[in-house]
């Protein structure tokens, strides 16, 4: 109103002096670049506002905006992640790591729906976890404890919690982990959320530990199974053996002294054999072995031996030909009772007794690499 009354006042001033005869265009003049300073001079000190923008310059009727220019330079210049194409933007996040994809979750929900895709995750689970997630055994485990997972959200929503349970029971990163301090609500059934229990030891899966009990030498070129979770501290697993009585427990394993179930078949069941009739002498094999009925199998390492028949020379050797197959276990001393076994070709089962254990499944080995692992863990002298 003000800018209004000073306008109608200077213009009426003006207008009064234009039908004057005595005035010299050289004070017309100055009345109009002095109304234009005034309009500037309440401008600058804020004498005056209005809700369109300021003015910059006047001149010949047309209004300029610094401000709009300005934001026009911003929106030239200016790039916003989200505006690249969908492809584009897929192949970065492709490049994230699990930290990388974790905080770029957090951005918005856009970005939220992007990165915890299946696929992205896929990568980064099969890279680091693919060796220890092998089998059926491995996904069952999973399945319940996604169904626990669901039930504890039920339960919670049940409760009067809500969605809020979801939090409460759901996928929290710890601090510790170093990926994410903040929680993330994700299905409990996609990948990402699989990693993330992985990472943070929430999820214990079944795999087999050499050398149990710290390589005591009761279990030396040994295999047992277990129930592992992994701390993301010492980047090492905790085991529960599954035992007789009460469970045995392990921690600070390292990542060599883990392997996947090496069959699906239960500690406590036989493995049916398929390679009997094609062990020879020298092969190398894995044989279920227990020391009582009543507790569970470990996979013990040996090597197919010559029968006392045979003089060991390969060109007459017919120890493949025969009913019965040497087992020979070279860690232990010439004479020691669990130095060697033998087994029938045709119609092996579990064979043994209380003093000296139990045989049962035998698997051989083809595979060069599980080879090297077993003479990785031989011990520094014989075993009695």
């Amino acid at each position: 109103m003000l800018f209004f009354l000073v306008s109608c006042f200077c213009l009426i001033f003006l207008s009064r002096f234009s039908f004057s005869k005595t005035i010299s265009s050289w004070n017309l003049e100055m009345g109009s670049f002095s109304f234009q300073c005034l309009i500037k001079h309440l401008l600058r000190t804020s004498m005056v506002s209005f809700s369109f923008c300021p003015l910059d310059t006047i001149k010949n009727g047309v209004i300029s905006s610094k401000t709009e220019a300005l934001e026009k330079k911003k929106k030239k210049d200016d790039v916003c992640l989200s505006d690249l194409p969908d492809l584009a933007l897929e192949c970065i996040l492709e490049k994230l790591s699990p930290a990388g994809l974790t905080s770029m979750s957090g951005v918005s929900r856009s970005f939220r729906a992007m990165c915890t895709q299946d696929h992205l995750w896929e990568r980064h689970l099969n890279q680091k976890w693919g060796q220890l997630l092998i089998g059926d055994s491995v996904c069952k485990e999973w399945q319940a404890h996604i169904d626990t997972k669901k039930r504890q959200t039920l339960v919670a929503s049940a409760n009067g919690k809500g969605y809020f349970g979801v939090f409460t029971s759901g996928f929290w990163w710890k601090k510790n982990v170093k990926l994410n301090n903040a929680g993330i609500c994700l299905p409990v059934d996609s990948i990402m959320a699989w990693y993330l229990s992985l990472e943070s030891g929430n999820f214990s899966f079944p795999a087999q530990v050499y050398n149990r009990e710290n390589g005591n030498v009761g279990f030396l070129l040994s295999c047992y199974d277990a129930k592992v979770s992994y701390n993301s501290n010492t980047d090492s697993f905790k085991a529960r053996y599954v035992a007789h009585g009460r469970p045995t427990t392990e921690e600070n394993i390292k990542w060599e002294r883990l392997r996947s179930p090496a069959v699906d078949t239960s500690p406590y069941d036989l493995h049916i054999s398929g390679c009997l009739t094609d062990l020879h002498p020298g092969d190398h094999f894995e044989i279920q072995w227990r020391k009582s009925k009543e507790f569970p199998y470990g996979w013990w390492y040996g090597v197919v031996g010559h029968l006392e028949s045979c003089d060991g020379n390969k060109l007459y050797c017919q120890c493949h030909r025969s009913d019965t197959v040497m087992l020979e276990f070279k860690q232990y001393n010439q004479g020691s009772r669990w130095r060697e076994v033998v087994i029938d070709r045709k119609d092996h089962r579990e064979v043994g007794d209380e003093e000296g254990g139990f045989y049962a499944g035998i698997r051989k080995l083809y595979n060069n690499r599980d080879i090297m692992v077993w003479k990785g863990l031989w011990p520094t002298q014989p075993l009695e």
